[in-house]
């Protein structure tokens, strides 16, 4: 099975998300965009496996600031 070709898009993230993603990726010792990549992939695997997304809460306001 051939890879298909990745799709590039924009993102625009806060500095602090970014930081906090970044932090995240280096504990992971993945790059930044591995680790959106990975983070989307699982959000997408629990939707398909349950029919949710990860939390039931995802729309609620945070407790930290990242914005």
């Amino acid at each position: 099975m051939a890879d298909t070709p990745k799709k590039q898009i924009p993102l625009r993230l806060s500095a602090k998300l970014y930081n906090e993603i970044s932090a995240w990726a280096e504990d992971d010792f993945r790059s930044v965009n591995g680790q959106i990549e990975y983070l989307l992939s699982e959000c997408v695997r629990q939707r398909k496996k349950n029919g949710r997304y990860v939390s039931e809460d995802l729309d609620k306001p945070l407790d930290i600031d990242i914005q």
